[in-house]
């Protein structure tokens, strides 16, 4: 079951965002860790008005059956390979990260991740449908971006993916076990299988006509 997160100010492709105090960040980051385990669902109103409640918000509106969406971040099968603690994270806020080709700052949000022992999902944006399916997910186009259970973060910003990593219950140090093996990366819109052309089939091959028998010359040497 994806929940929403407390909500942590972040930098949005490239830019920044008025951030409060520290000691104001410092006392919302420790009242949203304080909220009941019921109490984290973030509902926001058609006027921007952000709610938080025990009951989990309707299920965003896509394109049925074509979107990888952020269900778990491993099979169950590699989930139960986890330590208690770390599988009861990933399972109540499964980690999924959107990246595209030749980019570095998707290489520093991979070592984050890597490095704090995250078990996460990687999505790639290659094509238009990635980029709007992207844009539905986490409401932009920036990459990296990164759903922790159903709070998304556009762009990284190392300092605010550790703060909602720290208050979604995720140790610091890695607890992956050494057999581990980390999903592949996958496109975000699942690719449809192309049909291979019919090919036609072979022309008949033409029936053999018998020679005609070449007639005699006539004794008078007149052809017919």
């Amino acid at each position: 079951m994806n929940s929403a997160l407390p909500s942590v100010p972040h930098r949005v492709a490239g830019r920044c965002f008025a951030r409060p105090a520290r000691g104001v960040f410092a006392a919302a980051l420790l009242a949203a860790l304080a909220l009941p385990s019921h109490a984290l669902f973030k509902v926001v109103g058609p006027d921007g008005s952000v709610t938080y409640t025990d009951r989990p918000p309707a299920a965003a509106v896509g394109k049925p059956g074509t979107v990888a969406r952020n269900s778990g971040t491993t099979e169950p099968s590699a989930l139960s390979s986890l330590p208690l603690g770390l599988r009861q994270v990933a399972q109540r806020y499964p980690v999924a990260l959107y990246t595209a080709n030749d980019c570095a700052p998707c290489d520093g949000a991979r070592r984050l991740l890597q490095a704090r022992g995250v078990p996460y999902t990687e999505r790639t944006v290659t094509t238009e449908e990635d980029a709007e399916a992207l844009d539905r997910l986490t409401g932009g186009r920036a990459v990296p971006s990164v759903t922790i259970g159903s709070q998304a973060l556009r762009g990284f910003a190392e300092s605010d993916w550790q703060s909602y990593l720290d208050a979604a219950g995720y140790p610091r140090e890695s607890q992956l076990p050494p057999n581990y093996q980390r999903p592949a990366a996958a496109p975000l819109v699942q690719r449809k299988p192309e049909v291979a052309a019919a090919t036609p089939p072979p022309a008949p091959a033409p029936e053999p006509v018998a020679p005609t028998p070449s007639t005699p010359p006539s004794p008078t040497g007149i052809r017919f």
